[in-house]
């Protein structure tokens, strides 16, 4: 009777520790990354902003290109009944120098927690991407032209990975049938005024086989009355430079509230061509503090067409159309034309290296510091012009960890 006692107590134990190692392999921790660096040149560079002459080239070592760079750590912990703790911390950085991509802010790139179920969804808080994003950039033109050099002037219609709202609550259903919605709100955090410096932000996408769509709005009341324009303290996201300004959007940077609305779309033909469209409305409307009295609204329209002829090669080719309207006293509204190309070859799953080009014309007027001035080029998100041209190439490397 003992020895049978014994060796159900052994027993006992070994299934505890085997119940105990299954709960354990339900958790994880990954630590990733991307590094990315190369040569970039620039023509027509602004010695200073707002510059109208002067321009000069400039030759320079240009990171997170392809990819923006980061490290970071994701993970999730079983909780029984389908549901899931989650989380992200996720940094960016300059390889070049060794910098923050951000200076001041710590996992600058993403930093949420949240509890997910695959019949219920996803419920998440902290900084991270919008729903208007995140429905849309699937068939934006950063995934084949880079952010850097692809995206649309001055990427005013926050459709590059730079844009990410602190104190955001998020909540992203599953897929059904292919069809899934997202909506967030930010709080501003402003004593006797809830709405003051909040955003929020709704998205909905379409996945049919070779086929999608996606549509997103966003709004940011940017509370220029507490603690100035694109403060970090009065406004739902960091006030690091993720706003959209540049010299496309420098005179409306005061605004009361931005708000943006897109429409992107793409097929896949077979396994080496494959094409997406997109369309955004971007309006940035004035308040009591801002620096002008009409709304002012860019348009944009873009293609782009991707081609594998075969392994290790990806070739793309985009153009995008931006138009302003007239408003603020400009009668000769602004219009942007962008082409790039990209050129890509994978050394192996995890290392590419990469050439891209682009070629920007500005027309028209546009609005700074109150005055109307000629609209100048501003290729992506890179430096702007003095004039109204602008090209730009760069070749690098990619590296993913």
């Amino acid at each position: 009777m003992r020895q049978y006692r014994e060796a159900r107590l052994a027993l006992t134990g070994a299934a505890a520790m085997l119940a105990s190692a299954g709960v354990f392999a339900q958790s994880s921790v990954t630590l990733y990354g991307v590094v990315d660096t190369g040569v970039a040149y620039l023509s027509n560079q602004a010695p200073s902003t707002g510059a109208t002459t002067g321009g000069k080239s400039v030759t320079k070592l240009i990171e997170g290109v392809w990819g923006g760079e980061r490290f970071g750590f994701k993970g999730s912990e079983d909780l029984g009944g389908g549901y899931k703790a989650i989380f992200q911390l996720e940094e960016g950085y300059n390889v070049d120098n060794g910098t923050q991509s951000k200076a001041g802010l710590m996992f600058s790139r993403a930093s949420w927690v949240g509890l997910s179920n695959a019949s219920y969804g996803a419920l998440t808080l902290g900084r991270q991407y919008t729903p208007y994003y995140n429905m849309l950039a699937q068939y934006g033109p950063t995934p084949w032209l880079t952010g850097a050099f692809g995206a649309h002037p001055g990427d005013l219609d926050a459709l590059d990975t730079d844009f990410r709202v602190n104190n955001a609550v998020v909540y992203t259903s599953p897929s059904y049938y292919g069809f899934k919605v997202s909506g967030m709100y930010a709080l501003g955090g402003v004593a006797g005024a809830f709405n003051s410096g909040a955003s929020w932000s709704v998205g909905a996408q379409y996945l049919a086989g070779p086929a999608g769509i996606g549509v997103g709005f966003a709004r940011f009341n940017n509370a220029t009355t507490n603690g100035g324009p694109w403060s970090s303290s009065s406004t739902a996201y960091s006030g690091t430079g993720e706003q959209g300004v540049s010299s496309v959007t420098n005179g409306y940077q005061n605004a009361a509230a931005q708000q943006r609305f897109g429409v992107t779309g793409g097929y896949q033909f077979n396994n080496q061509w494959d094409v997406s469209a997109s369309y955004t409305n971007v309006q940035y409307i004035p308040g009591i503090a801002s620096g002008f009295t009409t709304t002012a609204i860019f348009n944009t329209g873009g293609a782009v067409l991707h081609y594998h002829p075969a392994d290790p090669w990806d070739l793309a080719v985009g153009y995008s159309y931006t138009w302003a309207s007239k408003a603020n006293g400009i009668q000769d509204a602004a219009t942007y034309s962008q082409i790039n190309l990209t050129q890509l070859y994978s050394l192996s799953k995890r290392t590419r290296i990469y050439l891209l080009e682009a070629y920007q014309r500005a027309n028209g007027q546009t609005l700074n510091n109150g005055k109307v001035v000629e609209a100048t080029a501003n290729i992506a998100e890179q430096s702007a012009a003095a004039t109204r041209s602008q090209f730009g190439v760069t070749l690098g490397i990619n590296h993913q960890f």
